[in-house]
C-alpha cells in the first residue's frame, strides 16, 4: 500500500500534541509504511490503537450505509467498556479518533492532570451523543489540537469547512477489535483480537478500506505505541 497523504501535517498526531494535552511522555505516535508483514514488523512494540486517514467517496458512503444496515439486521456484541462518540464537527475527526485511541487505553495510558484527563472523568458516563457534543465545547483539548495542526506545513481547514478525508481509530477492547468512526451510527466490531495482534489485525480492516478504492494511494496509518 503507498501511504502518500500528508493532508495534515504529522505535527497533528506527535509526540508534542500528545505530551501537551497530558499523555506521559513513554507514548508516541509512529508512522506505518505498509501493511505487508515486513513492514509491519518494523513497527514498535506495544501497539494500542491504530489511526487510519482516508479519503472519503461514494465508495465509502455506500459502504458505510449498506455496513450499518448489515450490522442492525444481524446484530453485533459491543464490549460496555468501548468509549466511543459521535462527531458532529465536520472537521472533528482527527481530533475524535485520537481521542478513542487514548479513551480506550486509560488502563495502560496514565493520564496527568490537565484538560484531556478531565474530559475523560466528565464523560465518562455519558452517551456517544453527549461525548460529542461536550468536545465541541472543550476549548482546551479542541485548542491544543488546533494550535499544533496550525504549525504544519499546510493550513488547518475550520471547524465546518468541508473536507474529503476522514480519520478513524481501530482498537482492541475485551478481546475484539473495534472500528470506532464518529460519523457511524455505532462501533463496529470486526471480530477477536489481542494486544499483541492488533496491528495486524487492523492492517486487515484497513486493506478492505483501500481495496474499495484500489487506484487511491492517498492514505495514510499511524500508530499509538509505548517506548521502553
Amino acid at each position: 500500500m503507498g501511504i502518500a497523504l500528508r493532508y495534515w501535517d504529522p505535527c497533528l498526531f506527535t509526540f508534542q500534541l500528545l505530551v501537551s494535552v497530558g499523555v506521559p511522555e513513554k507514548w508516541q505516535i509512529v508512522d506505518v509504511y505498509g501493511l505487508d508483514q515486513d513492514l509491519l514488523a518494523v513497527v514498535p512494540r506495544p501497539v494500542v490503537a491504530l489511526i487510519f486517514l482516508f479519503p472519503t467517496s461514494d465508495k465509502y458512503e455506500e459502504h458505510r450505509i449498506s455496513q450499518e444496515g448489515e450490522v442492525q439486521a444481524k446484530g453485533q456484541t459491543v464490549s460496555p467498556d468501548v468509549y466511543y462518540m459521535k462527531q458532529f464537527a465536520q472537521n472533528a475527526c482527527g481530533t475524535i479518533a485520537l481521542l478513542h485511541s487514548i479513551g480506550n487505553n486509560l488502563d495502560k495510558i496514565q493520564l496527568g492532570d490537565g484538560c484531556l484527563k478531565q474530559f475523560f472523568e466528565d464523560t465518562k458516563q455519558a452517551t456517544p451523543e453527549e461525548r460529542g457534543e461536550m468536545l465541541m465545547k472543550n476549548a482546551g483539548v479542541i485548542n491544543a489540537h488546533q494550535e499544533l495542526a496550525q504549525e504544519g506545513q499546510t493550513e488547518a481547514p475550520s471547524p465546518n469547512e468541508p473536507v474529503n478525508f476522514h480519520f478513524v481509530a481501530l482498537v482492541c477492547k475485551d478481546g475484539d477489535l473495534y472500528e470506532l468512526d464518529g460519523r457511524k451510527s455505532f462501533p463496529i466490531n470486526h471480530g477477536p483480537t489481542t494486544p499483541d495482534s492488533l496491528l495486524e489485525d487492523g492492517a486487515k480492516v484497513i486493506r478492505e478500506y483501500t481495496s474499495r478504492d484500489p487506484d487511491d494511494i492517498r492514505f495514510t496509518v499511524v500508530a499509538l505505541t509505548a517506548t521502553d
